[in-house]
């Protein structure tokens, strides 16, 4: 555990106009301090731990009425001092750098807040191949301290393809007309039925389908893996969900595979956020939680969205 700078780390003898007394009371303001802070987080992966570029946003609140600011340089010495250290980033970690931010600003403020944005890269396997490639998952990390109540919350966004189910039977509609107009209502030879599918006219139709992605942010329950921040396995369960996430390196069995998984899972996407709110739901460690899954389209120059929200205990609500 990194430990708090000491007091006296903290004083400066030149002229600190935040400092000084104003004449009259002023305004509590809710959150003061930075965003877009250049910092390295320190995670683990698979292989170890690993520093990666990563965004900082730190706030504390201002609630005394006689002060002019808040002390902007304690915040981002002590964010340096535990994100970027030597040990891997977690949630005791997180709380105790929420704690170190408000004995900083004892008698001026009541409430931390803190947000780290970076990528998460992660070897995926191919789907039959065992070829493997990397992928890059945004990861968002938000903790925040208030008059004793911690929350800790946790986002990924994952990048998968949807089969438009409606296309899909128009689809598959246009290919049978096509079949009943060549081969009539009569008996048919299979192996001449088996060239027709694979020639031009047996695929005379075919879906349209677009990269598409889900948003999930989650609150992570107390008391259940405390010092864990499951960033990989909340990866990995969206991807499971969904079951078409988008492949990196892959071979012509691998890309066959792919076009068989979205024939087998046409997703509206309503379906998308169902299927991600039900593996959510099914997780003890997932107090609550926010899905937004995005279809940008290729049939309209708009995208389809779907929003669902758990919403309980004042957790996550609606924009």
């Amino acid at each position: 555990m990194t430990d708090l700078p000491p007091p006296d780390s903290f004083t400066d003898p030149l002229a600190d106009e935040v400092a000084r007394t104003p004449a009259a009371r002023l305004a509590l303001l809710d959150r003061v301090g930075m965003r877009g802070i250049e910092m390295p987080v320190r995670v683990l992966l698979d292989d170890g731990p690993a520093l990666l570029p990563a965004r900082v946003e730190v706030a504390v609140d201002l609630r005394d009425p006689a002060a002019r600011g808040i002390h902007m340089s304690r915040l981002y010495r002590l964010c340096d001092a535990h994100v970027s250290a030597a040990e891997p980033l977690d949630r005791s970690r997180l709380r105790a750098l929420l704690e170190a931010l408000l004995a900083s600003h004892a008698g001026l403020s009541q409430g931390a807040w803190l947000g780290i944005a970076f990528e998460l890269p992660l070897r995926r396997v191919a789907l039959l191949s065992g070829l493997s490639g990397w992928r890059q998952y945004p990861v968002r990390i938000a903790a925040s301290l208030e008059q004793e109540r911690w929350r800790c919350e946790l986002g990924v966004d994952v990048l998968y393809s949807s089969t438009c189910p409606g296309s899909a039977a128009m689809a598959r509609q246009v290919v049978a007309q096509r079949f009943s107009g060549r081969f009539g209502s009569g008996a048919v030879d299979a192996a001449a039925v088996a060239r027709w599918l694979e020639s031009p006219d047996g695929g005379a139709a075919t879906p349209h389908a677009q990269r598409s992605r889900a948003t999930l942010d989650v609150r992570l329950a107390d008391g259940i893996g405390e010092a864990h921040l499951p960033m990989a396995h909340l990866v990995d369960l969206a991807e499971r969900a969904l079951a078409t996430p988008v492949q990196a390196a892959v071979k012509r069995m691998d890309e066959q595979e792919f076009a068989r998984l979205n024939g087998a899972h046409p997703m509206y996407c309503e379906d998308a956020a169902r299927r991600l709110a039900a593996a959510l739901d099914a997780e003890a460690w997932v107090a609550d939680y926010a899905i937004e899954a995005a279809h940008l389209e290729s049939l309209h120059p708009h995208d389809a969205v779907a929003r669902v929200v758990k919403g309980v205990a004042g957790g996550f609500t609606p924009d």
